[in-house]
């Protein structure tokens, strides 16, 4: 990965850039953001200077991520047709073709990518011992050998204190760089011992100019785009991806609340809740995830409609002559805290693998409580 490469940080990328030249390279490092703020691009164009200087063959290999000095680790899934522990030299191909493709993508992303999009990864104890192995080797180049541990939060307790070892007596020339979403995940004694550098979220402007560039949209468009993706590239990309299920997301969220509404008077509606659950509930993982970011929003955005601020509204529902502005009357500050925070916890508990026709039913219901409360 190169410096030119990566969206927007340029203070950022300046700061890393000089820590090489006046060889301030801290030993252990903890990059803190979200995966489309730029996260891992930031530490493998680190990396990548690190172990090779202005050598254009060595730049070829890590730019294949096939540099014997350069490790990865990550999440694994154990095969369930297989005893032994998984680890990332397992995976090792596939995590190549996914980074390879976009290293804006989030760990989701990942476990959909081999198919294993129902479980939860996580980095082992045998995966330490490992990196350890590995480490110990000599230094192809004769200089830096780097570590590179993406979502570190996913290491279990006994993992993360076998790494603790080697990140108090590291060998010679060695650089762990860690990567995580929330240090909060992250033992203490783990954080004590990294320079934390804080990864932040991606300016308007430069998610906006590199949407036109990529996917030649126009400026109005792209601008649109960005705002909504609140700094993110990867949500970015998530957004125009979803452009293609736009008309599908509407219906399904159209025909949920006019149920909703119904319901207290009608309850003969609870009955097309139900239905829209379990036709929801057959969709993949990552649809349902995406559906409901979508209903997030479009309850934001029919705040914003109801408060008369429908200059910041950007994405009114037009599906089959959808009354916008009246639904937006049912949305306001008596309820949609509830209706989001309802959404935020059907979402955590979508992506830990909780029964979908239980989270769609249950957060369709109790909507039906919401949008009946009165504003007063």
């Amino acid at each position: 990965m190169k410096w030119d490469e990566i969206i927007g940080q340029q203070n950022l990328i300046k700061q890393l850039q000089n820590s090489i030249k006046e060889d301030r390279i801290s030993h252990a490092q903890l990059y803190i953001g979200k995966p489309g703020y730029g996260v891992l691009p930031l530490a493998l164009a680190y990396a990548s200077e690190v172990i090779c200087k202005q050598s254009e063959k060595c730049l070829l290999q890590i730019n294949r991520l096939q540099h014997p000095d350069l490790h990865l680790s990550f999440p694994t899934i154990n095969n369930s047709t297989e005893k032994k522990e998984a680890i990332s030299s397992d995976y090792i191909k596939q995590f190549r073709e996914f980074i390879i493709e976009d290293p804006y993508r989030d760990i989701n992303q990942w476990y959909a990518y081999i198919n294993e999009d129902k479980k939860q990864g996580i980095i082992s104890v045998k995966e330490i011992e490992n990196i350890i192995d590995n480490l110990n080797l000599k230094s192809f180049e004769g200089g830096y050998k780097v570590q590179i541990i993406w979502m570190v939060e996913t290491m279990r307790v006994e993992a993360a204190n076998k790494l603790l070892k080697i990140l108090e007596e590291p060998p010679a020339k060695t650089l762990f760089i860690l990567i995580a979403e929330d240090d909060k995940k992250i033992l203490p004694t783990i954080l004590s011992r990294c320079q934390k550098i804080t990864v932040n979220s991606l300016e308007n402007n430069e998610i906006s100019d590199h949407l036109q560039n990529r996917f030649s949209l126009d400026k109005e468009t792209a601008d649109t785009l960005a705002k909504r993706a609140d700094g993110d590239w990867d949500v970015a990309c998530k957004l125009i991806k979803n452009n293609t299920l736009q008309e599908e997301f509407e219906k399904y969220f159209i025909r949920w609340n006019r149920a909703a509404v119904m319901a207290p008077k009608k309850p003969q509606f609870l009955r097309e809740i139900v239905d829209w659950s379990l036709e929801i509930s057959a969709w993949g993982r990552e649809k349902q995830k995406n559906f409901l970011q979508f209903c997030a929003e479009t309850f934001r955005q029919a705040l914003l409609q109801n408060y008369e601020s429908s200059s910041l509204v950007n994405n009114p529902l037009t599906y089959e002559n959808f009354k916008w502005d009246n639904f937006s009357h049912f949305v306001h500050g008596k309820n949609i805290e509830d209706i989001l925070e309802e959404i935020n916890n059907a979402f955590f508990h979508i992506e830990r693998n909780g029964s979908a026709k239980i989270i769609f039913l249950d957060m369709g219901i109790k909507l039906t409580r919401f949008l009946a409360r009165k504003n007063e």
